[in-house]
């Protein structure tokens, strides 16, 4: 464990004092303790607020809510006596300029003496006096493999059996949860369900949901759509089909890079955002939006703060998908002039996280004008592959129509003339043809019958496609898809 080596040699080196960041309390300290049973022969001071020092007879109680008396203990020790002092929430404390002063003269003696002060918070802000003092150590969440145990050890308590495709789903979906919470939803699911299938999957994912609801900046979007209910972009789908099962154990045995993300660029309507959807769906992972508009705040460096706890919020839930919608909007290389800096802080931020994420979090992200975008952020390496969807081909719109007509009729869908209707539908986008097929609906429905082939034949007669109204921007979309800066999501040619 990562954690564990960095903290022995911390603890080697003498480093004075020791800021845990974690919300796992009680598992950092199991960790600490048993570190320390291993490796150091240290006595354990553990103290809070409320109940003072614990966990030895001679101090029982002593400096309870009194965290200036806390640190006196330090002093109190004799200097050869080994020790380590394990402070809860001390970091609270830290802006008081008693305890920030008392905390200076303490870490004289802890550098002669073999003595460590630990701090276990959460969210904590060390001051700037004291930044020199205090190493900050990130205590991350259960990794795959300690996952894994706590769902054996529970499966074999059970004397459950578990198949290994499912295995390897949960293990998934707990991931970025704490292993208290994992416990928590487990014992959940076995009183609701009496066992463990594939119904956990959704308890778990629900869990996340409390996580993401805690910050404005992202939403837990429901992700019902499925691969097939977009018509064409067969390349695309390829594509996606054969990185579905990427972010399990058994990719990562193989050794397999985590997919990094794709930047879908198109006319509107042609299924970007119902493709990232979609992704969630089949991958069974959870799909986090991101809110560009919130993004950025009014305060200087509030927007930098924001998008540092969306990167955060995003790698604690991983796996899970990152979509940003209309990303040209909020990276624009035309409306960023005058905001004193703030886009391009963003920005760099952004790119940077995108090229260096290890954690498996599948960013998804949606464009409707290239020339609008960064050249940063097209540039190979920040996202696996850029893909342009393109207005469907003749044999796609009747692909669409289908899937249309077979949700809003499900029993004589059949009966239409798509071949007819994928005629007259040139030009028009996969949500321009769902709504003909609605505006066909309305008109038979004012007229007490159901819709037929001609009442949508006259919808598309009505409606003028968005690509017939901005024929230059389609143009040039175009153009770039066929320079080959881009991958086609169809197999078909842009020009067929």
């Amino acid at each position: 464990m990562q954690f564990n080596n960095e903290l022995t040699l911390l603890l080697k080196a003498r480093y004075p004092i020791i800021f845990i960041n974690t919300i796992e309390e009680d598992r950092v300290e199991y960790v600490i303790r048993k570190n320390i049973k291993t490796n150091f022969n240290r006595s354990i001071y553990s103290w809070d607020f409320v109940d003072g020092y614990t966990n030895n007879p001679n101090n029982e109680g002593f400096a309870k809510k009194n965290p200036l008396q806390a640190l006196e203990l330090v002093e109190r020790l004799t200097p050869e006596t080994p020790a380590l002092f394990l402070l809860k929430d001390f970091n609270r404390f830290l802006t008081d300029i008693a305890i920030s002063r008392k905390v200076k003269n303490i870490s004289r003696l802890l550098k002669l003496q073999p003595k460590t002060i630990i701090i276990v918070g959460s969210e904590g802000k060390i001051p700037n006096e004291l930044q020199d003092l205090i190493t900050v150590l990130q205590f991350q969440l259960p990794t795959k493999t300690e996952i894994s145990h706590e769902l054996n050890r529970l499966i074999q308590s059970l004397t459950l059996e578990i198949e290994a495709d499912l295995f390897e789903n949960l293990t998934q979906a707990c991931q970025g949860l704490s292993l208290e919470r994992i416990r928590r939803v487990l014992s959940k699911i076995i009183a609701t369900y009496k066992t463990i299938d594939q119904r956990s999957i959704d308890i778990l994912l629900n869990e996340k949901k409390q996580i993401i609801k805690q910050t404005e900046i992202l939403e837990y979007w429901p992700a019902n759509e499925k691969i097939t209910s977009i018509g064409g972009v067969e390349n695309l789908k390829d594509w996606l089909k054969k990185r579905k099962r990427s972010f399990g154990i058994k990719a990562a045995n193989y050794g397999l890079p985590t997919p990094r993300g794709l930047l879908l660029v198109g006319i509107q309507g042609t299924g970007k955002s119902l493709t990232a959807k979609a992704i969630a769906t089949e991958w069974q992972l959870p799909l986090l939006k991101l809110d560009v508009g919130k993004l950025f705040g009014g305060i200087i460096g509030e927007s930098e703060s924001r998008l540092r706890q969306m990167i955060e919020v995003s790698e604690t839930l991983a796996p899970c998908i990152l979509w940003i919608d209309e990303i040209d909007k909020a990276f624009s290389t035309n409306e960023n002039s005058n905001d004193g800096g703030t886009t391009n802080r963003v920005l760099a931020t952004f790119i940077s996280w995108l090229s260096e994420k290890t954690k498996p979090v599948f960013v998804v992200a949606t464009a409707n004008n290239v020339e609008r975008l960064p050249l940063e952020i097209i540039r190979k390496g920040r996202f696996d592959e850029i893909f342009f969807l393109d207005l469907p081909q003749k044999q796609e719109r009747e692909q669409i129509f289908k899937i249309h007509l077979q949700e809003f009729r499900p029993n004589n869908w059949k009966t239409f003339d798509y071949k007819k209707l994928a005629q007259l539908s040139e030009s028009f986008s996969g949500a321009e043809i769902k709504q003909t097929i609605i505006e066909a609906m309305y008109h038979a429905f004012y007229e007490e019958r159901d819709f037929t082939t001609d009442d949508i034949c006259l919808a598309l007669n009505e409606l003028i496609p968005l690509a017939q109204l901005e024929s230059a921007q389609t143009k040039k979309l175009k153009n770039w898809a066929s320079s080959g800066q881009i991958r086609l999501a169809s197999y078909h040619s842009i020009y067929l």
